[in-house]
């Protein structure tokens, strides 16, 4: 079985298009989506409205959860915004101009996303996180140590654990036995060449699993041209994320 696994699309249409061009030539059976689908972009209503359509017309070979910057969306309120300004002034912005624009039908869609979710294939067990399995908001990072990643993934009763969040592919094999992959970032990639990078996912009919992060090219100057075009306070600072300079 083949699954793809995508996570933080950040309403980036230019990437997300990419990305899902390249999964159709892989062919996947499932698709999964590790939530931070919205926020943070220039395009919201257009990925959640494709997510939407994903979702209905794969049924249950489709597979998404809440990101922390969807449930920032879902309950965003006055006193939110004014405490991510203060904490990290672009995304503040853009979450009070996020709201504004996304369609509430869609807001009310990612509210109601759960926050992890367990799938068994071939008697692998598979957790589908945003962060970790402890939090929406907590790093898996390259270069952290296993004991780290296992205090983090102690609960867990993954074999496999896929998560996102950080926008920073890695993966641990753990002394338990348990594996942890992050995902990557499809629309606002932290790698050197902010590229968008998803997971493909082999799963064989003994539940032995084989995974690769592949990394899609795409014109990134667009989409940080569109963020700038957006015109909300500290845009600059958000659309230079998105390139590499």
């Amino acid at each position: 079985m083949k699954i793809a696994i995508i996570s933080d699309i950040h309403g980036n249409q230019d990437a997300f298009d990419k990305v899902m061009e390249d999964i159709d030539k892989f062919k996947p059976d499932k698709i999964f989506c590790l939530g931070d689908i919205i926020l943070a972009g220039y395009n919201p209503n257009y990925i959640c409205k494709k997510i939407t359509e994903l979702k209905e017309s794969m049924k249950e070979d489709f597979e998404i959860i809440q990101g922390n910057t969807d449930k920032m969306i879902a309950n965003c309120n006055k006193d939110l915004i004014k405490r991510t300004k203060e904490a990290f002034p672009c995304m503040g912005y853009s979450l009070e101009e996020d709201v504004k624009i996304t369609k509430q039908e869609y807001i009310d869609f990612v509210r109601n996303l759960p926050e992890n979710k367990y799938i068994e294939i071939n008697g692998l067990k598979i957790q589908l996180v945003h962060g970790s399995p402890r939090s929406q908001n907590e790093n898996i990072y390259p270069e952290l140590t296993d004991n780290t990643i296992l205090e983090m993934t102690q609960n867990s009763k993954a074999d496999l654990i896929l998560c996102g969040h950080t926008h920073i592919p890695c993966g641990y094999s753990l002394s338990n036995g348990k594996t942890v992959i992050n995902v990557g970032s499809v629309g606002r990639s932290m790698t050197k060449d902010k590229m968008p990078v998803y997971l493909q996912l082999t799963v064989d009919k003994n539940g032995k699993f084989f995974v690769e992060h592949k990394i899609v090219k795409y014109d990134n100057n667009i989409a940080s041209n569109h963020i700038l075009s957006r015109g909300f306070k500290h845009c600059e600072d958000l659309a230079r994320m998105f390139i590499n300079e």
